[in-house]
């Protein structure tokens, strides 16, 4: 049973996009509510977003990191500015996260910090003990915007999840 305050947190925080994540969510073997949650964290679900270092759309990818992507998945048709596309945004965002997932080998958080503070620097603070990769030491992730951003969107994550019951 809901409580009054998850049930207004609810329905204040409706997933838009819906369609799209679920079917690109699935498409990838994700979980749809983490992908909700990463582009409420990086957009507020604002499909022309754009970030001072030049992520762009929904789910806020860097350019670069979104042409490699799309050489990866055999698309022939990447722009910068179909990126503002919500369908392809998703898409191709959806595509990342789970590369990064298979990347650490499951561990949401790892790729969650991949997702925002660079693969290789992840990589590293795990080879060299600066943070386990588990949510309990969040606090131990060096980039402040990385440690908020894991933090931030596993709080959406756990907002968005269908109970069990």
């Amino acid at each position: 049973m809901l409580s009054q305050a998850d049930f207004i947190s609810k329905r204040i925080y409706r997933i838009k996009y819906r369609d799209e994540i679920f079917y690109y969510a699935e498409a990838n073997q994700l979980d749809p509510y983490l992908v909700a949650a990463v582009i409420q964290v990086e957009s507020n679900f604002n499909p022309r977003a754009r970030s001072p270092k030049g992520a762009v759309g929904l789910m806020q990818l860097m350019p670069s990191t979104a042409r490699w992507a799309a050489e990866m998945m055999g698309l022939d048709d990447y722009s910068e500015e179909l990126l503002l596309d919500p369908q392809y945004n998703i898409k191709i965002g959806c595509w990342y996260l789970n590369n990064l997932l298979q990347t650490f080998e499951g561990n949401r958080y790892a790729a969650l910090a991949a997702y925002n503070g660079g693969r290789g620097e992840v990589m590293r603070w795990l080879q060299e003990g600066i943070w386990d990769g588990s949510l309990k030491n969040y606090r131990d992730i060096p980039f402040p915007e990385t440690r908020e951003f894991v933090k931030k969107v596993e709080d959406y994550y756990n907002l968005w999840v269908p109970d069990a019951s």
